[in-house]
């Protein structure tokens, strides 16, 4: 189920090279709403059928997009390989080791049992009118694309470049906390103990970090926890250590 069709990649190509890619994931969702032959039947065996291909079909579509965006050809999927090691085998056109397809997959299983978070309820409202699941899927790709939502693991990424060194942690932070600045990827409103998906990803950034030799990101990601922990009690959420397992991961 993993192929998409040739005008969805042709699309893209029409696309601003600059344009979000979480736009061209919105635009994706809804053309294969008008490939699918399940389309317009939303029965449970249906339902079943097009979950399977979105599923398959998104992956390949981020893939192509980002390819295409570069200027080069999308990878077609390979039926060899897992939902993961295939995503990572699209993007990057090459294999990848096994520990990084494991890392993606482990991460993949952690954010899908976020429950009811923003984008998961967006899709539950619009599927509430009997709308079809492409639509609804559509609707909660645009409330994952804002900052405060999917765009936070970035946000985290973002901040671990401007810190740059890891000696430069504590006077960013220090600067951070008098000017009020918000810490994107810390906090969380039911696990305020810990997040345990957090614990998680930590393990698997560390690995990845330092099998692709980018482990002053881990390292920074680490320090940065430990002192916003201790000036404000504030614990990391699944997007802090997500960051640079990404980043690694290309």
């Amino acid at each position: 189920s993993r192929a998409i069709p040739e005008p969805v990649v042709q699309a893209f190509r029409l696309l601003p090279k600059d344009v979000d890619p979480m736009r061209a994931l919105q635009l994706a969702a809804t053309m294969l709403g008008a490939f699918d032959p399940d389309a317009a039947d939303n029965s449970r065996a249906a339902n079943l059928r097009k979950a399977a291909r979105l599923t398959s079909e998104l992956a390949t579509a981020i893939c192509a997009h980002h390819r295409v965006r570069l200027g080069k050809e999308p990878v077609p999927p390979s039926p060899e390989l897992g939902h993961a090691a295939n995503f990572l085998f699209m993007l990057a056109g090459e294999r990848p080791p096994a520990v990084n397809a494991r890392a993606l997959d482990a991460s993949l299983i952690l954010y899908a049992e976020h429950e009811l978070n923003a984008s998961t309820f967006t899709t539950r409202v619009i599927s509430s009118t009997l709308s079809d699941m492409h639509s609804a899927v559509a609707g909660g790709i645009g409330a994952i694309k804002g900052p405060l939502h999917g765009g936070a693991g970035e946000a985290v990424m973002r901040t671990l470049q401007e810190i740059g060194r890891i000696e430069n942690v504590d006077s960013f932070v220090e600067l951070a906390l008098t000017t009020k600045r918000r810490l994107m990827g810390f906090g969380h409103r039911v696990y305020r103990a810990g997040d345990p998906r957090a614990a998680v990803l930590r393990g698997l950034a560390e690995e990845a970090c330092r099998l692709s030799g980018q482990g002053i990101w881990f390292e920074m990601a680490v320090k940065l926890h430990a002192r916003v922990n201790r000036a404000k009690g504030l614990i990391p959420n699944v997007d802090f250590y997500s960051a640079p397992l990404f980043y690694a991961l290309g």
